[in-house]
């Protein structure tokens, strides 16, 4: 049960923080938000490190590097589809494909769902589906380039996952430092050799360093939840993350919630639910 709840509020941090990013991606090229947001993210790991335990064997700094790696891809892919739009389409797009590799590396290492789990686990991830494929009249259809974007960013965002949880369980937050540290490098550098095509427009500095924040927590959570608990179980949890950037979508920028997204929103609900009784 305490999993799932960490996964929960992992999920809730995440779609919180790419709402957010993708706002700050609107106002200025989406390095410039990324150059803010992955150091903010790591100051939080590093305020956190007196008060949680932190390890670094050669495991801690190979798998750290790697979710580092896929993480510094995600943050650029996920904050440039959501600042194409619609975000309301493109966030679950990225959310399914984000779920469906872990599930299927934490099966494949072996871990088993009882009979609710099996019912709880697909419907999970219809969820997604349907909150991805409701499209309200008139809302704009996302471009090919956007949904291969958003493909790119489900794909980084697994690959994160997945990396941490292959991190020694006894390691504390030290994959999330080292990952941290290595994603803000390779964007820094990655900005620097750009410097000259990233225009001149400054970025929202408190948009998206409160989204870099947030996605410290919602690692952070993630990496809790999937030491206690199964990683099928907290990725498909945590990739109902679209849910909260869909309603801030609505409520901020007025972006239309179809029915079906409706539909599965009550769907997750209920995934959630049987697989709280796993």
């Amino acid at each position: 049960m305490i999993a799932l709840l960490l996964a929960l509020g992992s999920s809730l941090a995440y779609g919180c923080a790419d709402f957010l990013g993708g706002l700050g991606a609107r106002k200025a090229h989406v390095l410039r938000t990324v150059m803010v947001a992955a150091p903010a993210s790591l100051a939080v790991e590093l305020l956190l490190w007196p008060f949680l335990d932190a390890s670094f064997s050669g495991g801690v700094l190979a798998w750290g590097a790697a979710s580092g790696v896929a993480s510094a891809a995600a943050f650029a892919l996920l904050y440039r589809t959501l600042a194409i739009g619609p975000m309301n389409v493109l966030s679950p797009v990225t959310a399914l494909v984000s779920a469906v590799l872990p599930v299927g590396v934490g099966l494949l290492q072996g871990e088993h769902l009882g009979a609710v789990g099996l019912v709880g686990l697909p419907l999970a991830l219809v969820a997604v589906v349907l909150v991805s494929a409701g499209r309200g009249a008139g809302a704009a259809r996302p471009s090919r380039t956007a949904l291969l974007l958003a493909f790119g960013a489900g794909a980084a965002i697994a690959l994160q996952l997945v990396f941490l949880h292959q991190a020694p369980s006894d390691s504390g937050i030290g994959p999330l430092i080292v990952g941290r540290a290595v994603s803000s490098a390779v964007t820094l550098a990655a900005a620097g050799a750009m410097f000259r095509t990233l225009g001149s427009e400054r970025p929202a500095y408190a948009i998206s360093a409160t989204a870099g924040v947030l996605d410290s927590l919602a690692n952070l959570l993630f990496l809790l939840a999937v030491r206690s608990g199964d990683l099928a179980v907290v990725a498909v949890i945590t990739a109902l993350y679209p849910a909260g950037t869909v309603l801030l979508a609505r409520g901020v920028l007025d972006e239309r919630i179809h029915r079906g997204q409706l539909i599965g929103l009550g769907t997750a609900a209920a995934a959630v639910g049987l697989l709280a009784l796993t």
